[in-house]
């Protein structure tokens, strides 16, 4: 057998009115940060009707368009890597490139569904090497062994023959040998012999013309005077290289040619077979029957001598061609795979698709093409709705479904979908999508971090409508520092910025710890807020206990910032609850997720006169009732606030239950100094840390909230200690106090002391 190698735009709505005035709707522009969209306007219509249509139904009309355009913007961005992954597809299968693996793929689907039996009855009648030893004589055979061996054949009544060798050239043996197959064709009366067109570029290099020069090499008219049929036995290869189909007809010139097995198929329905129609195309997909030898294989010289009988091959079409490996008649198919399958036996799988009437039937490349849209679309979809694992789970059960449908369909119905392409659109859509939102996460990440904690952040960046501005209940903190500007005054700019960072920088990880949110820096004051962007049912104690935090964190600042630079510092923090309008607000050009309303100018004012009343924290009303039973607080009373017309309840907060300080039994004279009035009281000391120390001993008038100064010595501590305070709690005689500043020379002291003498057990001392 010979075989032949072949193979985004703006939209603009006009209404035209009565005076000839046009109204044009723009498309919306889509600002550069989420929640701010700039929608379509329409410029003019001066009458009261345009088309029979009211003013108002005009503006419906106008803003439904607008939403609509809105609308198919939004869902544009959403599925842009599905769509860049349709379009990369759609220009692989235009071009080819996936052909070899939807090739590939189709050999899988012949693997999974198995082989067949055949159902034609068709027998092939090999020229191997073992006739080629018993018959004593070399390539090319006599043909008039040829001829004698059909008329073997045909005394057992064959429906048909056909002849897979090529007898274009005269014998070798002389003319009597030509007659002699001649003779045995004719006798036969239904034997298709076989031709092999071809086609021979050429070009006359002086004239400058290029010539086709075809060549239907047909067998000589000697012998093919007598045959039912000629046909062509050439097939085609595959862009990788196998054998899949086999044409029905060939042009050859200005003639038409059969097909080999097209011609076999005429021959056997003629001598009463039944066969289905065969198909109008030009060419059809082999549906293999299995691998080599699934039809039965008969020696050509068994036949020969007569050891296999004539009415072996009663009612059967007869096949005769090579299946010897020197004679190089084998080539890949399907089933077969590099090794190779005989062109005869490739001839009988297609000659059983045409009697059965079951080719492979294909589904167009365009159906398959507008899949595959749909699967990267349905890959991008499926990223933006799921997540990307979740996405990856349900984009490969979608990949399944489609599998299970390709499998069943060919296994059951004889369809072959190109189904490789929907493979790579899906993962393209699926993987470019995800892509695309890593890098819009890490660029969100990137501008959002100086907001929120990184917990925090995951959940807004994969959550961008939590960033929309809308009303709700938060908790509003500022804190500012009291001192820091006689600082700023001794200090060069480059060291008031380092000290601000350090500072600002411990700030917020505190801020983070306690799940807030840094709204801005105003100077050295930080603005945070809670309960934003998600719910959070502990957003004022969480809020409270970074306010203590703060006071923790600034004692410590304070102390190395006083040994310093002799500059003493404070820290206010003012808490309030309420309704505020929070989310993504700004204009245009520049936007921060903020909170605005009463709600935040309240906590503002509430930090301002925190230095009034002495008090570190103070929080208001609505905030106490979120606290009340979890913090220890101190009613301050009602103030009049700076911008509220009615007064307001105030409560400090207390350090009660904050402070985690290791703590040591400190057995030494105290003496206690009122910072306001001036009065001096003795006490008794129970034990110390580094961030205050419980008192015995004290005299009842000396209340919570008190400013002191204290000074301890004797005992145990071989150098005096002085410090400043407040007094945080009372429980009868008994008092705690909260340091807010030591002297630079007792902070080593009180350090060494702690460390050396400290005890197990819940510390009085917070």
């Amino acid at each position: 057998m010979t075989a032949s190698s072949e193979r985004p735009s703006s939209l603009a709505g006009l209404c035209p009115v009565a005076s000839g005035t046009v109204a044009r709707l723009q498309a919306p522009s889509i600002a550069p940060g989420p929640g701010v969209v700039n929608v379509a306007v329409v410029t003019a219509c001066q009458r009261h009707h345009c088309d029979g249509l009211s003013t108002p139904a005009l503006w419906d009309r106008v803003a439904t368009m607008a939403r609509v355009l809105e609308s198919l913007v939004s869902l544009g961005r959403q599925l842009a890597g599905g769509m860049g992954a349709a379009v990369v597809t759609v220009a692989l299968v235009h071009t080819g490139v996936l052909e070899p693996l939807e090739t590939w793929a189709l050999d899988r689907l012949f693997e999974f569904r198995g082989a067949r039996q055949p159902s034609a009855p068709i027998v092939i009648v090999t020229i191997d090497e073992a006739s080629n030893t018993e018959l004593h004589t070399q390539w090319p055979f006599p043909r008039a062994m040829h001829g004698a061996l059909l008329d073997r054949i045909s005394a057992g009544g064959p429906l048909a023959i056909g002849v897979d060798l090529i007898f274009d050239r005269p014998s070798s043996r002389g003319l009597k040998d030509d007659r002699a197959l001649s003779a045995a064709v004719a006798r036969a009366g239904n034997v298709v012999l076989a031709a092999a067109p071809t086609v021979d570029p050429q070009t006359l290099q002086q004239q400058g013309i290029s010539l086709k020069r075809i060549d239907e090499n047909p067998p000589l008219p000697t012998i093919r005077q007598g045959a039912a049929d000629v046909g062509s036995v050439n097939v085609f290869y595959d862009a990788d290289g196998l054998i899949r189909r086999v044409p029905l007809r060939v042009g050859v010139g200005e003639r038409t040619l059969p097909g080999f097995d097209a011609a076999l198929h005429r021959i056997a329905a003629r001598a009463g077979l039944v066969v289905a129609p065969l198909p109008a195309a030009a060419e059809v997909l082999i549906n293999f029957r299995g691998g080599p030898r699934t039809f039965p294989w008969l020696p050509y010289y068994r036949v020969l001598r007569g050891e296999i009988r004539p009415e072996a091959f009663q009612g059967k079409i007869v096949l005769v061609g090579q299946a010897s490996k020197a004679l190089q008649d084998f080539h890949p198919t399907p089933f077969a795979g590099l090794d190779g399958m005989t062109g005869v036996e490739i001839h009988a799988n297609a000659l059983d698709t045409l009697v059965s009437g079951d080719a492979i039937r294909e589904i167009p490349r365009w159906v398959a093409t507008l899949v595959a849209v749909v699967t990267a679309l349905l890959g991008s979809a499926l990223v933006g709705r799921l997540r990307a694992l979740r996405a990856l789970g349900a984009a490969v059960l979608v990949w399944g479904i489609l599998t299970l449908g390709a499998i069943a369909g060919f296994a059951l119905g004889d369809v072959w979908m190109r189904g490789m392409a929907g493979t790579i659109a899906l993962v393209l859509g699926y993987g470019s999508t995800v892509v695309e939102h890593f890098v819009r996460e890490q660029r969100e990440k990137r501008r959002l971090s100086r907001f929120f904690s990184p917990h925090v952040l995951r959940t807004v960046v994969r959550a961008s409508d939590k960033l929309s501005s809308r009303r709700r209940l938060v908790t509003v903190l500022f804190s500012d520092l009291r001192g820091f500007t006689s600082i700023s005054e001794k200090l060069q700019p480059e060291q008031v910025a380092a000290m601000l960072r350090e500072y600002l920088t411990e700030m917020t990880e505190i801020v983070f710890d306690h799940d807030g949110t840094v709204d801005k820096y105003i100077g050295d004051c930080v603005m945070a807020l809670y309960n934003v962007p998600s719910e959070d049912p502990e957003h004022a104690i969480k809020a409270v206990r970074t306010g203590l935090a703060f006071q923790e964190r600034t004692l410590a600042a304070a102390a190395r910032w006083e040994a310093k630079f002799g500059v003493r510092i404070r820290n206010g923090v003012g808490i309030n609850t309420g309704e505020a309008i929070v989310g993504i607000l700004g204009s245009r050009q520049r936007f921060e997720y903020t909170a605005i309303g009463d709600t935040v100018n309240l906590a503002a004012r509430l930090e301002s006169i925190t230095k009034d009343y002495g008090a570190s924290i103070i929080v208001s009303e609505s905030t106490y009732e979120h606290v009340k039973g979890v913090v220890a607080t101190r009613e301050l009373g009602a103030v009049t606030v700076r911008g509220k017309s009615v007064p307001v309840k105030i409560y400090a907060v207390l350090a009660t239950d904050v402070r985690k300080y290791p703590r040591a039994v400190l057995d030494a004279a105290a003496a206690l100094t009122d910072a306001a009035t001036g009065l001096v009281c003795r006490v008794g000391t129970v034990d110390i840390s580094e961030g205050g120390l419980a008192l015995a001993d004290v005299p009842a008038d000396w209340t919570v909230g008190s400013t002191v100064r204290l000074r301890l010595e004797k005992g145990a501590l071989a150098i005096p200690i002085v410090a400043e305070g407040t007094i945080v709690w009372r429980r009868g005689a008994h008092a705690g106090v909260s340091f807010t500043a030591i002297e630079p020379e007792s902070v080593p002291v009180v350090a060494e002391y702690v460390a050396g003498r400290k005890g197990p057990g819940p510390s009085t001392t917070r």
